[in-house]
């Protein structure tokens, strides 16, 4: 992608697919053909293999210090088989979740996953899709005559290692053969040239989570650019999907409302009359817990993450945990700047929530 600046052509950089400087496998997955095509592949680019039993056994991830372990955890794969085939409810995005992976290769300051994924947060790929998606054509028979809906990306962002594998893609035209069943999935990254001829017959919401530039700049290394998932959302809504975004965490800063508005305008900009026709968008405020807090700044100790509790509210939720956010008339704030920002680019767009 090229923009003038000052009558002259500028290219902005792009960010680059995935490619794991360690991969583990777990034996059962080569005998699957995506287990076995991962090993040759991998093989052949002479990138270190290691045979583990059990994706929680895995060992030698290098590091002489938790920050270069977790940092070397980020850039390792674990290629291996889902076994619980028992479905976790995943509200309020959808019924059910159903991850092809877990993880991510993201450095996002603020990630919930920081506390969630442990020390060496490595990404898990699963070679079993067929039985993951079997599994799912069960859970749609239990619930007819209803439709049920899956989320793919509750524990990851499929589609930052979808070059690897292809089970989203197997998964979109999965269920766009399904009249009972949707998929949903959400993702910061730009790498989705692939998705665009999938059979999806409507059946699958894509959605971005995107943010201001300001934010991602400075809180998302490792993903793909403001300008790169802009230009992707464009191209996914030019090929006729159910397109949505996800707004967070939105973020109060010095310019931040002429931030999100250049969000927006730019969005406005790059997608067709019928995607804004049935659009979505989940607004979600920025919060952090204690123990967030703590991890957040022995992983990223420069990091310009505001999270000064004098300036926030403690929100109690549920098992006597809670987290902190932005005060009453702060969140109000966002809220309605954000939401007058969506009634004034996208119209007929429906705001699912805000939280």
């Amino acid at each position: 992608m090229t923009v003038p600046v000052r009558g002259k052509a500028v290219v902005l950089p792009r960010s680059k697919p995935f490619m794991p400087d360690f991969v583990f496998f777990e034996p059962k997955a080569l005998d699957y053909e995506l287990g076995d095509t991962l090993y040759r592949k991998f093989r052949d680019m002479e990138i270190p293999i290691k045979i583990t039993p059990s994706h929680n056994r895995v060992t030698g991830i290098p590091g002489d210090t938790p920050a270069q372990a977790y940092r070397n955890a980020k850039n390792t794969l674990v290629v291996g088989i889902k076994k619980s085939m028992d479905l976790e409810t995943s509200k309020p995005s959808a019924d059910y979740s159903l991850p092809p992976a877990t993880g991510c290769m993201g450095h996002c300051h603020y990630c919930y996953l920081q506390t969630t994924m442990g020390r060496k947060p490595y990404i898990r790929v699963y070679v079993n899709i067929d039985e993951i998606l079997a599994t799912a054509e069960k859970y749609m028979e239990r619930r007819a005559p209803q439709i049920t809906t899956f989320e793919a990306a509750c524990s990851s962002d499929p589609v930052g290692v979808e070059h690897l594998t292809g089970s989203l893609k197997k998964m979109i035209n999965f269920f766009g053969r399904q009249q009972l069943g949707r998929l949903r999935f959400v993702t910061k990254y730009a790498h989705v040239d692939s998705l665009l001829d999938a059979q999806h017959s409507k059946h699958t919401r894509f959605r971005f989570s995107v943010n201001s530039e300001y934010v991602i700049k400075n809180f998302e290394p490792g993903t793909s650019y403001f300008h790169e998932r802009v230009e992707a959302a464009g191209k996914v809504a030019r090929a006729g999907y159910p397109l949505g975004f996800i707004v967070a965490p939105i973020m109060i800063y010095e310019g931040w409302e002429k931030g999100y508005r250049e969000l927006f305008q730019r969005l406005a900009g790059v997608l067709v009359p019928e995607a804004k026709q049935d659009l979505t968008f989940e607004l979600i405020q920025h919060r952090f817990t204690a123990t967030a807090k703590k991890v957040i700044l022995e992983r990223y100790p420069k990091t310009k993450l505001d999270m000064d509790e004098t300036k926030r509210k403690y929100k109690w939720g549920k098992y006597g945990r809670g987290k902190w956010v932005y005060p009453d008339e702060q969140a109000q704030l966002l809220k309605d700047t954000i939401s007058d920002l969506i009634a004034t680019y996208f119209p007929e767009a429906k705001i699912e929530y805000f939280t």
